[in-house]
């Protein structure tokens, strides 16, 4: 059985096909390069879904002996590869069109094509809002980055349709080929952003402020009773957080009392943040030594001494 993210991939997959079978009938009728443009972005949707079903389904294994955190960065290789399948095809637009700046040909049979194209938008943008909505519900960058492109690729056939209109009532045919380049320089900044998002996440980036501001909320609670915390370390992979922390206490306390401080800590982080994953350090208050861990406090953002 396919898990929530897998089924959206696959709704995705069909989409894809659907949509390609569209756009090149629109493109084999018209002969617009614009609408070339928009097909070929649609084979890479189709090639970029096929491999986030093939990463959210290694990203779904549990830890093992190899990948003892589990293997949620499998999603930052499926959303990297979409990028760069992005910026493929938008280069492949440019070679394409190239030569019809150069020799424009004229537009036919305009009315079928433009409402295949039509067609196949509507599905691509209603399909990218039902993974966009899943992909935050969820937390999966894959399908985030793959709603990313459904949406590109709507536009994309909007600014297409657009231009092929334009072209059509101005006669400049040149303009045809001009669009379809305008819109592959677009696509590869839509895929560098997405390249950029994938590498922060390999990068293993910091929890978002929004989320550090959680946990400084819970730690603030113990810290008007005399705790202290420093050596907050946070990272992301995937939909899992990590965080790990020092927590200082009188060196009075029992092991024991020390403990349910931090099994609550860390619960009450976990609640806070669904897919976390906390790990603290319990040290003794009085004890110099318990001050010179070395590393970014996340929570004063500045150096421990």
């Amino acid at each position: 059985m396919f898990s929530g993210k897998q089924r959206y991939a696959l709704l995705s997959i069909v989409a894809a096909c659907v949509t390609i079978g569209l756009k090149f009938g629109a493109y084999l009728l018209t002969g617009s390069i614009g609408l070339f443009s928009d097909a070929a972005e649609s084979v890479v949707n189709l090639i970029a879904a096929i491999m986030a079903l093939w990463m959210l389904t290694i990203a779904m294994r549990p830890p093992d002996h190899d990948h003892a955190f589990g293997h949620s960065k499998a999603e930052y290789f499926a959303s990297g590869l979409e990028g760069m399948l992005i910026m493929l095809a938008a280069g492949s637009i440019i070679w394409t069109a190239w030569p019809r700046v150069l020799n424009p040909t004229p537009i036919t049979r305009l009315d079928l094509g433009l409402g295949l194209s039509i067609f196949a938008t509507a599905i691509n943008g209603g399909v990218a809002w039902i993974i966009m909505r899943a992909g935050k519900r969820l937390r999966s960058i894959t399908l985030q980055a793959d709603a990313h492109h459904l949406f590109t690729d709507v536009w994309t056939t909007i600014g297409v349709i657009g231009g092929i209109l334009l072209t059509k009532l101005s006669g400049w045919l040149v303009l045809d080929p001009l669009i379809a380049i305008a819109v592959a320089l677009h696509i590869i900044w839509i895929g560098f952003r997405i390249l950029r998002e994938s590498g922060y996440g390999l990068l293993d980036s910091a929890l978002p402020d929004e989320d550090q501001a959680v946990i400084e909320d819970i730690l603030s609670r113990y810290r008007q009773r005399g705790l202290q915390f420093h050596a907050l370390r946070t990272r992301v992979a995937g939909p899992r957080r990590f965080i790990s922390l020092h927590v200082l206490v009188p060196g009075s306390w029992s092991v024991q009392k020390g403990h349910d401080l931090c099994e609550t800590i860390e619960l009450a982080i976990a609640a806070a943040l669904p897919d976390s994953h906390a790990i603290t350090h319990l040290e003794p208050l009085e004890d110099p030594a318990a001050w010179d861990d070395e590393g970014l406090d996340r929570v004063n953002h500045e150096p421990i001494n």
